[in-house]
């Protein structure tokens, strides 16, 4: 189902006034050559002064707001092609009003209102056509050209500076969408997916270019027993105090994820030697981590890291990490394990 803003009227409401309002200036002086009768001049007051204001006051009053707009656009089309014939097809402004009112329509926003708008438009031209016997005088003279030009420049503008806004707005609520799916939402570091593009990426350069890389996988200690003695809410608490170890810690070019639970991993180009020194520095770091809302809370990481495979993708390097994290557990937690190169298979 599309969206319906109930502002939509809101929205609407100052270019129906701005439209209308300039509209005026080329009917009335086309009128003025057709030395018009009075009904004509005071049904221009009505459609063109009175209408906007009007329709504002409809769709605000209306159990649905939205639904009252969308019928005060079909009446701004039965205006439109009521003047049509009133001005005896009078060329250029009967060409703008068209464009105007179906651009109108365009900008609202509800999907194919311009098209459904149109037998409305000319039923009221073929109806007040039949009253006023389709006189047609296209040609239109200098002073008609003249006051059709505010309508085309002023409302087209104010259209298009619209447009641009909510483009704008679209674009920025699309890189919120994109930051919100690269980022794991509790801990700020990367998803699992986006991480696991962007350590793809170092894989592939390590075996195309032989940049040094290095996989460092790692989780908390007694994670369960921390949630259990002291809450959920204080096991996040943890979550994001370890993540943001890790951003201060390591290197800020690191690839940092989030695999789930408490499991993190980060990618480093680096050669296994400096990524044993920044792991080591990082586990230093989280054990001194201290929580004032939950004194005497004290937690640990065990780290496992491995440099890539001589064969095989990502699984095979999370596997050998996860093989070196196994190790530091089974050794007694609180400490970093590397696989040596002939038990992971990895590159020299």
């Amino acid at each position: 189902m599309a969206f319906r803003p109930p502002y939509l009227h809101r929205l609407t409401y100052p270019f129906r006034v701005l439209g209308m309002g300039l509209a005026a200036l080329p009917i009335g002086v086309v009128l003025y050559d057709l030395q018009a009768a009075w009904p004509a001049w005071a049904w221009l007051v009505i459609s063109c002064g009175l209408w906007p204001h009007l329709a504002y006051l409809w769709a605000r009053r209306s159990a649905d707001p939205y639904a009252a707009e969308a019928r005060n656009f079909l009446i701004d089309s039965i205006l439109a092609g009521s003047w049509l014939p009133m001005m005896h097809f009078n060329l250029l402004p009967s060409a703008v009003l068209v464009i105007v009112v179906t651009a109108d329509k365009v900008n609202s926003g509800i999907p194919g209102l311009w098209l459904r708008a149109l037998p409305a438009m000319l039923l009221a031209t073929l109806a007040v056509g039949l009253a006023m016997d389709f006189e047609v005088d296209l040609a239109s003279r200098t002073a008609v050209v003249l006051a059709c030009l505010p309508i085309l420049a002023i409302h087209t503008l104010a259209v298009s500076a619209n447009l641009y806004r909510l483009m704008s707005r679209v674009q920025a609520q699309n890189q919120q969408l994109e930051e919100m799916t690269h980022r794991d939402s509790l801990t700020g570091v990367d998803s699992r997916s986006h991480w696991e593009d962007q350590a793809r990426r170092l894989l592939k350069r390590h075996r195309d270019e032989g940049v040094p890389a290095s996989l460092l996988l790692l989780d908390i200690d007694h994670f369960k027993s921390t949630n259990d003695r002291h809450g959920h809410g204080v096991g996040d608490d943890v979550l994001r105090a370890l993540a943001q170890r890790i951003r201060d810690t390591l290197p800020a070019d690191g690839i940092r994820g989030r695999l789930g639970g408490d499991e993190f991993v980060v990618a480093l180009a680096l050669p296994t030697e400096q990524a044993l020194a920044h792991a080591e520095r990082l586990r230093v770091a989280v054990q001194a981590l201290e929580f004032p809302a939950q004194p005497g809370l004290a937690i640990s990481i065990s780290v496992g890291l491995a440099a890539p495979p001589a064969a095989g993708d990502l699984r095979a390097w999370l596997e050998a990490a996860d093989a070196a994290l196994y190790r530091a557990k089974h050794g007694g937690r609180n400490r970093t394990e590397q696989l040596q190169a002939r038990e992971a298979g990895v590159t020299p």
